[in-house]
């Protein structure tokens, strides 16, 4: 029966309970399933009880994303049940959804009878994290109770003996200075009558650690502090009201260090808080406090250890088989006063643990045992990023066990891949990983070394996969709203948010303002971001305005460029081939653009015509001074050519052809090597295929040479590497000071992989109308993508069968779909879908010219094989595909017999018998 499910509210997870909100005015989504295939919405109920009253508001209306609130405004503290029924065009209902309690939390400062509180003289720098006491007296008779609560720091609060909630690192990294998230816990069952005893213990975290490079310290405030607010209603419906005040007192607990960077200090023979202070209320902005937007970080999977072993140095080493993030928990017995140290790291370098990645990062947890039987050692308030551990103090037989506890925003998981390619297969996983070990409360660069900041520029082109593999749009709204505070007053971006960098800017970094609301409203369907975020979307465009002049060409100044192109050296990632003033110039027209649109969706007519207006100038300014008549782009390098073709940037199809055609010779002449950066590697693949150059684009990504993405994989890579060659193919970690193993950024080609190589595309915002056009090649035989979007699953997958290949689709009520394949176009609605077409292997005859072979998958690679093993004498050196590649760049439209020349110079000895015996083999 046709059922309505699923019911949401705003961005939170599917839940019976909504607990805490900060929306007084909440819109709802829902899905369908089980519906007659064809099915749409025609119309909807919604009921709502509050108190003692109901109503059922209905609409005729086919909307199912963000349906804004229909009933009076919520009060603080206010509790609604809901549920929703939709109906069909046939005037069928469907089956009410589950309900649905929302409650609103404290929505106004002066909500607050709590205040903040800290310790009067423990638990300052560098001393051990202070637990806060008191006791509750609570009436009998108590039907619900909830704490609101919030911190200067990290907290962790229990009441009697037992942990309030599941939730770590709370209450999160914000922008401290212009927010700060509470959270709202149902402590219902952890209340008794009478007395209740709540303890509260602080840590550094973002607020007062470690943050950036050095020992700086204390960079939002150097004292921590509590706020907590108990509401509790009993059964006669009164309500009693306690928080933190001038009562509590103040202890020093068994966590003597503790810091995100540098790990936890925990000593265990500490069983009863030590000392006793009073505490003092400080001054705080109430104004400041918000809800949360997106999930809390949680603990969502424990790895056990696949291997033990003693390195060459004697060091008891720890393998979890999967770089993750998140601490070690071990379990160990010995005696009391026995020191145990344990360091994570993400590699093994020269069969010891590979630490100098690290840089100044301790990712040291220390404990003083008590020698109490088995004892569970793990770190409080820090994380570690590792796939190796190395444990100091203890024998292998006094440990009971060891496990990876894996921690990040508990967001839900929404996409998935496949193919019939193995390491394909594991580069999506390791694009998941990355992406999960980066997502803990505020989208990071890397989850291991002294920095872990909200690097703007990889998210900026990370977001759509993001958004396909997990439902981040609330955790990315969260993180919008810090972007615009942090937002610098000339309209400026901060190339990290929260901002803790000081006044630096870059283009393609602070362009995520523009570009993640627009992917956030492309994926989820929320117009609200684009509204909520359009000021600052403005502002960001005034500033690149400013910057580019009425020529609309961005010259000179610091840049980030392409960064990390892999030709750059170890220590200059900026270096990159692709002149950075073209690369800030397009993505002044793409901000700008970007803008403008969100202006026209929005309904702001001058923001719109403003914005437009910018991305006029940067375009023409962009193709007067970078761009030759025949299609030729300054610096002509790969990212460059991708830019253009992929942003719009050229003004005549003969243009794009060109570029198209020039950016396939690169990628032949590199060796299908990749040869971008940050900037690029997003939109190659892309820039390839909607070209019509499927198969080159498939020839650099299943790529397995250095560099390339696959690269990686082949040295048993499970996350994605900050730099191509993070490691070296001796096994050797790169030499560069910045080296991550875990670093999301280049593995935004996932979003190609769904969108192309699966073939399931969004069309409308929201999914509301998606392209299956899958693309196969590369001698896949299949692929396929699976997506929960906010209409429901969409599935897409083909499988070659001889020289046609069978696609098939499954599509949710109230999403229509567009097909492109080979003779079919055709637009169809929900249900299961199969369509056969004609679509044979690519054939390659006898090459006439040297880029007919090199786009011959086997006939390039045995050329190479051979050339390799032919002993070359004078001038020439060849050492692998990418230099063979290199030097036959001029001669690609060339006969393949000049090869011979081409590898010998044209002289009569060093192999040149040899090399024309191959090209005739080659040829045959």
């Amino acid at each position: 029966m046709t059922s309505t499910t699923r019911l949401r509210v705003e961005n939170r997870p599917v839940a019976p309970a909504v607990l805490g909100l900060g929306d007084t005015a909440p819109r709802l989504s829902w899905q369908v399933t089980d519906a007659p295939d064809g099915w749409r919405q025609a119309g909807y109920e919604i009921e709502i009880e509050r108190g003692d009253h109901s109503a059922v508001h209905a609409a005729d209306s086919g909307e199912q994303l963000f349906v804004a609130w229909p009933d009076a405004p919520l009060a603080s503290l206010e509790r609604a049940v809901v549920r929703v029924r939709a109906r069909g065009e046939d005037g069928g209902w469907a089956q009410w959804s589950d309900a649905v309690t929302i409650e609103a939390g404290l929505l106004a400062p002066e909500d607050w009878q709590a205040r903040f509180i800290s310790p009067t003289t423990l638990g300052g720098i560098l001393t051990p994290a202070p637990l806060l006491t008191t006791t509750w007296d609570l009436p009998a008779d108590i039907v619900a109770a909830r704490l609101h609560v919030t911190a200067h720091g990290l907290y962790e609060v229990s009441i009697n003996g037992r942990r309030v909630g599941d939730e770590y690192l709370a209450p999160g990294w914000t922008s401290y200075d212009h927010r700060l998230r509470y959270q709202t816990h149902d402590v219902t069952e952890l209340l008794r009558s009478g007395a209740n005893d709540v303890a509260a213990l602080l840590g550094n975290g973002w607020y007062r650690g470690r943050l950036t490079w050095g020992d700086r310290r204390a960079v939002y405030g150097d004292r921590l502090a509590l706020l907590a607010q108990l509401e509790v209603t009993t059964a006669d419906g009164a309500r009693h009201v306690l928080g933190t005040d001038d009562t509590w007192r103040a202890h020093t607990s068994r966590v003597l260090a503790d810091d995100i960077y540098d790990g936890c200090t925990t000593d265990l023979r500490i069983t009863e808080p030590l000392g006793d202070d009073a505490v003092e209320v400080v001054d705080a902005d109430l104004s400041l406090l918000v809800a949360p937007d997106g999930p809390p970080v949680r603990v969502t999977q424990v790895v056990a250890s696949q291997s033990m072993w003693r390195s060459p140095s004697g060091a008891l080493l720890v393998d979890f088989g999967q770089n993750v993030v998140g601490w070690v928990r071990l379990r160990v017995r010995a005696e009391s006063g026995r020191e145990v140290v344990v360091t994570q790291a993400e590699v093994l370098e020269h069969d010891e643990l590979g630490i100098r990645p690290l840089r100044s990062a301790k990712a040291t947890d220390t404990y003083h045992l008590a020698g109490a039987g088995d004892e569970v050692l793990e770190p409080t308030f820090t994380f570690h990023g590792f796939r190796y551990a190395r444990i100091d103090g203890v024998a292998e037989a006094e440990i009971v066990s060891v496990e990876a506890v894996v921690i990040h925003s508990d967001m839900e998981r929404t996409g998935w891949f496949d193919s019939s390619h193995d390491l394909l297969n594991r580069l999506h996983e390791n694009v998941v990983w990355g992406m999960r070990g980066n997502f803990v409360d505020v989208p990071t660069d890397c989850p291991q070394r002294d920095e872990r900041l909200g690097w703007t520029g990889d998210i900026q082109v990370f977001t759509p996969t993001a958004e396909f593999l997990y439902d981040a749009t609330g955790f990315l709204r969260s993180w919008l709203r810090d972007l615009e505070a942090d937002q610098f007053d000339d309209g400026g971006v901060p190339i990290v948010v929260p901002n803790v960098l000081g006044g630096m800017v870059a283009t393609a970094w602070g362009d995520a303002a523009a570009i993640v609301p627009t992917v956030l409203h492309e994926r989820s369907g929320d117009v609200a971001v684009l509204a909520r975020q359009l000021p600052s979307m403005r502002r960001w465009v005034e500033y690149l305005d400013k910057a580019a002049g009425d020529d609309g060409v961005w010259s000179g100044g610091f840049q980030f460029g392409d960064w990390l192109d892999p030709t750059a050296p170890p220590d200059e990632p900026a270096r990159a081939k692709a002149d950075p003033d073209v690369v800030a110039t397009a993505h002044v027209y793409r901000s700008a653009d970007f803008t403008a649109r969100a202006a026209a969706i929005v309904g702001d007519a001058e923001t719109e015509a403003y914005a437009r207006s910018v991305a006029d100038r940067a375009l023409a300014g962009f193709r007067r001074d970078f761009v030759t008549p025949g299609g030729r782009i300054l610096s002509d390098a790969q990212t460059v050519y991708a830019m253009a073709l992929v942003f719009d940037l050229l003004e005549t199809e003969d243009q794009r052809a060109a570029a198209a055609a020039r950016l396939a010779d690169l990628v032949r002449t590199s060796g299908f090597r990749i040869s971008t950066g940050f900037v690029g590697t997003p939109l190659v693949t892309d820039a390839l295929a909607d070209a019509g150059h499927v198969e080159t684009a498939y020839r650099l990504l299943l790529q397995t040479g250095c560099p390339s993405w696959l690269y990686p994989v082949t040295m048993g890579a499970t996350t994605i590497w900050e730099r191509w060659d993070s490691m070296l193919p001796d096994g050797t970690i790169n030499p560069g000071e910045m080296t991550s193993f875990n670093h999301y950024a280049l593995g935004a080609v996932a979003d190609w992989l769904h969108r192309t190589v699966a073939g399931l595309a969004p069309r409308e915002p929201g999914y509301r109308r998606i392209r299956i056009a899958p693309r196969p090649g590369g001698g896949l035989s299949h692929a396929s993508a699976r997506h929960l979007s906010p209409f429901g699953e969409i599935q897409v997958g083909w499988r070659r069968d001889g020289d046609s290949v069978l696609v098939s689709a499954s599509v949710p009520p109230g999403v229509t779909a567009e097909v492109d394949l080979p003779g079919v176009s055709a637009k169809v609605g929900s249900g299961r879908h199969e369509w056969r077409v004609e679509w044979p292997e690519p054939e390659h005859g006898s090459p006439a010219t040297v880029r007919d072979l090199m786009d011959d998958p086997v006939r390039w690679p045995a050329f190479v094989e051979g050339a390799l093993a032919v002993p070359l004498k004078g001038m020439v050196t060849v050492r692998d595909e990418a230099t063979v590649a290199d030097r036959v760049k001029a001669h690609l439209d060339d006969p393949v017999d000049v090869l011979v020349d081409a590898f010998t110079l044209g002289g009569s000895d060093g192999g040149r018998e040899e090399l024309a015996a191959l090209v005739e083999r080659i040829k045959a």
